[in-house]
Formats: C-alpha cells, sequence, structure tokens
C-alpha cells in the first residue's frame, strides 16, 4: 500500500517592515497637502523631482514608495519599486493600503488633500481612496487607469482629473476609450487634461494642475465618459 505525497499548504504572516516617504515644503506656510504616487519601476525621490513643478511654500509634497523594491534588468541599474504585482494581489493591496493610511496619519493635517498618481500609482491611487482611511478631495489619474476592482461609488465626493500625453503607448487612444467607457459605467464624473508628449510627466501641465480650483467641472474640459 502506497502512501500519498502531503499537499503544499500555503500560510501568510504580517511581519513589520520599514518604508519611506519624501516630505517637501514648510508645514509653516503650507494650505494644502499632495501625496505623489509613483510609477513602476520608479524611486519616490526621482518622481518627487519630477514634480518639482508642484512645489510652493503653499503646499506639502508628500511622495511614499512602494514597499517592493528591485533591480531592473541587471545588477548594475538603479533600484526602482512596485505598488503591487497580480501576485497575492489581495495582500499587497491591503498591505499599501495600510502603509499609506500610516503616512496619512503621521502627517500634520494641512488644508485639503489631492493625491496623484502616476502610472501604476494611479490605480494605486484610487484603491486607496476606495478602501482607505484617508479621504482626498480631488485624485489625479496621470497616464493611468482607475482601479478596475472599486465601485463608482467609493469615489463620491472626490474630484477626478484625468491626465494622459497625446503620444503616450501605453495610454493611447485605445485604452482611452475603454477607460472612458468604464469610467461612465462607474457612473463618475471628470475633468481630462492633455499635453504633447509621452508616457512621462510634464512641468507645464503639473503648473496648470496645481493653479486649478478644487473643481475640476468649471475649469477643465469635464465628462460623464
Amino acid at each position: 500500500m502506497t502512501s500519498s505525497q502531503p499537499e503544499v499548504v500555503e500560510h501568510s504572516i504580517t511581519v513589520s517592515r520599514t518604508a519611506r516617504y519624501l516630505v517637501l515644503g514648510n508645514t509653516d506656510t503650507a494650505r494644502e497637502t499632495w501625496v505623489l504616487l509613483h510609477g513602476y519601476g520608479q524611486l519616490a525621490s526621482d518622481f518627487l523631482e519630477s514634480c518639482r513643478a508642484l512645489a510652493t511654500p503653499e503646499r506639502l509634497l508628500v511622495a511614499p514608495e512602494g514597499l517592493s523594491r528591485f533591480y531592473g534588468r541587471g545588477f548594475s541599474e538603479s533600484p526602482g519599486a512596485s505598488w503591487m504585482t497580480r501576485e497575492a494581489r489581495e495582500d499587497e493591496i491591503r498591505d499599501y493600503v495600510g502603509y499609506l493610511d500610516a503616512v496619512a496619519a503621521e502627517l500634520p493635517r494641512v488644508g485639503p488633500l489631492t493625491v496623484l498618481g502616476f502610472s501604476q500609482g494611479a490605480a494605486t491611487a484610487t484603491r486607496w481612496a476606495a478602501l482607505g482611511a484617508a479621504r482626498p478631495r480631488r485624485i489625479i489619474c496621470w497616464a493611468g487607469d482607475v482601479a478596475h476592482d472599486i465601485s463608482g461609488s467609493s469615489l463620491n465626493g472626490v474630484e477626478l482629473t484625468i491626465v494622459h500625453g497625446t503620444r503616450d503607448r501605453l495610454l493611447d487612444e485605445g485604452r482611452r476609450e475603454v477607460l472612458r467607457k468604464r469610467l461612465e459605467a462607474m457612473g463618475l464624473s471628470y475633468g481630462t487634461l492633455t499635453f504633447e508628449g509621452g508616457h512621462r510627466m510634464d512641468s507645464a501641465t503639473l503648473s496648470r494642475l496645481a493653479a486649478l480650483p478644487l473643481n475640476p467641472a468649471s475649469s477643465q474640459e469635464s465628462g460623464k465618459g
């Protein structure tokens, strides 16, 4: 009589780890807070530098870094970070939502909160707004999508702005049309801004965003879909 081989059983545990975030600005003079969420393979320091056009004495800029760092194509390349992958995705989402909540709780309460997410950071921003404790007044999805696994009602009261470059191969016309139809199905109103360029940040567009009041429908090309 042969005995069957034992099955592999997966277990999960929660562990403490050290995460980092960068802050640019003076809490004594700031009147609003922007949380900046980088894209796949970036570091918070580089992304904050690409958003320097937002910096004024009245604005506190906060750049958390994704919890998963890795090298690029070779060990000699500079490392980058990721918010999540499809492997154990629910755990990673729960971890980064808790992490971003912890960052927000540690920050001084300075004015209304805007969250800007670039590329992978766009889905991260909308999931955080839907699942986390912090409640932003505005979310800017730059060269990225609203998360597929949240409801439109979870973003009620949040002003949504979609930004993309006209030559962005990762968010081309076809993907933008899919996004438009999905946002329409979700019942979400949003504003749009475009710039001449590809999958990158744009200082002039950042300055335009920073100058807009917290009411995209009155200041941008807006739509429901």
